[in-house]
């Protein structure tokens, strides 16, 4: 049976927010994302100035350690996941980056609780970190834990299975990747997607595991914006925006 969602938290001095699995309180500073003004990578991982405002995307409790992107209302199931020994261990795992390992408790409470997409989402997130932490191996390691979180998952779109794509590709898992784009490929995708899949597989096939923009897929002059960019499924909030809407609990 679900978990009822937890009671709302009990009022918090000011500047300070209660842990809605602890209850103990801590300074969280409030954050709205700014809008993204370069391209995203082709994993949708925005362009600056978000890029570089990771820091601040979760909260985390320094009590118990609960991690989401508003720790004031506990997740349901969270205070279950939080108080078992695998987040305890993964919480003191000095051999990952401490932001890493922020991104990694919270796909771990989604994971336990079956937001499965959710949690590959926030493994994805531990692999930009590694990347920025120049960690290669941790960060091709995050990205096929995405990857498995992402197929356990309900049926992907389009977009989210070119997100996949190219999660096997900087993960060198080269005949995974071609092997998927082409699947894709077969289902006649929407153009802008068609361009994208075309770029993977090119980029596959040299081995190239490195970083593109979603700019890159586009046919000159590439001046119209990216189908990531626009609406990605009906009531879903609408691309890139209504990603980062989703992904900072605005949405």
């Amino acid at each position: 049976m679900a978990e009822t969602p937890s009671a709302p938290p009990r009022s918090a001095t000011a500047g300070q927010v209660a842990c809605g699995v602890c209850g103990r309180e801590s300074r969280q500073p409030p954050f709205r994302p700014p809008p993204p003004e370069q391209a995203p990578d082709l994993d949708l991982r925005p362009g600056e100035p978000v890029r570089s405002t990771m820091t601040r995307w979760l909260q985390q409790c320094p009590h118990c350690h609960y991690a989401a992107p508003a720790i004031a209302r506990a997740h349901p199931g969270a205070a279950a996941a939080v108080s078992a020994a695998p987040f305890r261990a993964l919480i003191q795992d000095g051999g990952h980056p401490p932001l890493a390992r922020r991104f990694l408790a919270w796909a771990h409470v989604l994971e336990e609780t079956g937001a499965l997409h959710a949690a590959a989402e926030a493994t994805l997130q531990a692999a930009w970190v590694a990347d920025d932490a120049a960690k290669p191996d941790l960060a091709r390691a995050w990205r096929q834990e995405a990857v498995a979180l992402w197929r356990s998952g309900p049926p992907l779109d389009a977009e989210q299975t070119v997100r996949v794509i190219d999660a096997l590709r900087r993960a060198e898992s080269w005949e995974d990747a071609e092997a998927t784009a082409a699947e894709l490929a077969m289902l006649s995708p929407p153009e802008a997607v068609g361009h994208v899949i075309a770029l993977e597989r090119r980029l596959a096939a040299a081995r190239d595991a490195g970083r593109h923009t979603v700019a890159s897929a586009l046919p000159p002059p590439a001046r119209r914006p990216h189908a990531t960019h626009r609406r990605r499924d009906p009531g879903s909030g609408g691309g890139v925006f209504g990603w980062l809407r989703r992904l900072f609990g605005k949405g």
